[in-house]
């Protein structure tokens, strides 16, 4: 979902007709590349990368792996220029060239996660492999081999070679862990086939995988299943409780509470911006009410994420987008009230919109729920430090959005002198609680970098 997003900037494919959700797109992917490559994936709307491609600038903008496929060379080329200038220095074009060959290159990654994509029938490619291994390990405990390997090691060698090279590429690892190994050290399917040389036969789950993609790309749905189940017993048996978490996570993306908070936080704007020009007081009833079900919407959301991460709400610049949205809305439904003018409504409904609008951009670039970086993996400090300095931003931006209503109105001539003091007062409160929580996560990141680094903040440029 996330990869598919990030190539096409949405998390379905729309061919015509016919719409495939993501993971229907990924077993298409990877059972039949062939008409993976014909679907029009890619987004261009450069003029001048369109121009680089021999392409006019046409109502679509959408084009397939197999329509660019003449253009890979010089992608590639422009794309390697462009690595070389800083990011904040690129051209729109070196920009849109960059960016196009990253989702080239994930694409070609993930086609060949699964299986390889040159493999036809994967199952027979499967049962050749563990043919050479087992007499290509027979030769080599033998001491056939000699000055000179055997027909059977240089058949084993060219396998290794093989695998080696898909495991380099392969995106995502499907395999749990065998007994006895760690429980992060899941394997790609060309990095189980590679432990065959280790165990001495191809191991049951790179069978499977190659049995599921020869069933689903022919069509027959019960040896697909039976595949499957024996993917998900593997599963359930060597990783415990990953299957659900993986079930959670999916139940989490597809209720997609973001979107919907983005679109609730909509409606309480629009309608706190009725309020002002209606004296009819429903306008202010229902911003209030709408507000309220934006406010627990989002807080579900924080809520998933949390317990899907097992760490505090802020653990990327996604997630900080979405708390201090989060935060600036619980604070907007508190002044709202207590008030009850439609001026807080209008505050919380733009802050929620803006900041989940962010956050829906910022999700374009990948995973939002990926690993910590070793410096930020302390849930204590993430729990402290970041969530307290991450509240004083969003008290900022609340009473910033305070201070420009105040602005927009005077400047329309619609402040009433009473209305200008209740928002002075709104404007004054936010931004004393927002130094204050700024004030405190400072200290608590100065104690942070001292624990770390054995010393308080200093003028290292990267901490600047």
């Amino acid at each position: 979902r996330t990869s598919l997003l990030v190539i096409s900037g949405k998390q379905t494919v729309r061919d015509g007709a016919e719409t495939l959700s993501a993971d229907r797109w990924l077993l298409e992917l990877a059972s039949d590349p062939a008409a993976a490559a014909r679907r029009p994936l890619f987004l261009i709307h450069d003029p001048d990368l369109l121009g680089l491609l021999g392409r006019r600038q046409e109502k679509r903008n959408r084009f397939s792996w197999e329509e660019l496929t003449p253009g890979f060379a010089e992608i590639s080329r422009q794309a390697e220029r462009a690595e070389a200038v800083e990011t904040q220095l690129r051209t729109r074009f070196e920009s849109a060239v960059h960016s196009l060959n990253d989702r080239l290159m994930l694409f070609h990654r993930l086609r060949n996660t699964l299986g390889a994509e040159d493999a036809g029938d994967h199952s027979r490619e499967s049962a050749e492999y563990a043919l050479v291994l087992a007499d290509g390990i027979v030769d080599f405990t033998s001491g056939k081999a000699g000055k000179k390997p055997t027909k059977a090691l240089e058949r084993l060698g060219a396998f290794f070679s093989r695998y080696q090279e898909l495991e380099r590429t392969a995106y995502f690892k499907p395999v749990p862990p065998a007994p006895g190994e760690p429980a992060d050290s899941w394997r790609s399917v060309p990095g189980d086939l590679l432990r065959g040389l280790k165990d001495g036969r191809v191991g049951p789950e790179a069978s499977a995988w190659a049995g599921f993609l020869d069933a689903a790309k022919a069509g027959d749905s019960e040896a697909s299943g039976r595949a499957m189940g024996a993917l998900e017993l593997s599963a359930r048996t060597r990783a415990p409780g990953a299957l659900e978490r993986a079930r959670s996570e999916a139940l989490f993306n597809a209720a997609e509470p973001f979107y919907r908070g983005l679109v609730l936080y909509l409606a309480v704007f629009l309608c706190a911006m009725a309020s002002f020009l209606s004296p009819n007081p429903v306008w202010r009833r229902a911003a209030l009410a709408l507000l309220a079900a934006s406010f627990s919407v989002h807080t579900v959301g924080l809520l998933a994420r949390m317990v899907l991460q097992g760490r505090p709400p802020v653990t990327n610049l996604y997630s900080s987008a979405v708390f201090v949205g989060w935060v600036a809305a619980l604070g907007a439904l508190w002044l709202e009230r207590s008030s009850r003018r439609g001026l807080a409504a209008a505050v919380g409904g733009a802050a929620g919109f803006s900041t989940l609008l962010v956050a829906h951009h910022l999700a374009a670039s990948g995973d939002t729920l990926e690993m910590m970086q070793a410096v930020l993996d302390s849930n204590f400090w993430l729990g402290t430090h970041v969530v307290t300095i991450t509240i004083g931003y969003a008290g900022t931006f609340l009473a910033g959005l305070f201070a420009h209503l105040w602005i927009l109105k005077a400047w329309l001539g619609r402040l009433g002198e009473e209305e200008g003091r209740a928002l002075y007062r709104m404007t004054y409160g936010t931004v004393c609680f927002a130094l204050f929580f700024s004030f405190i996560g400072t200290v608590l990141g100065g104690i942070w970098a001292d624990q770390s680094w054995g010393r308080f903040w200093g003028w290292d440029p990267k901490e600047n």
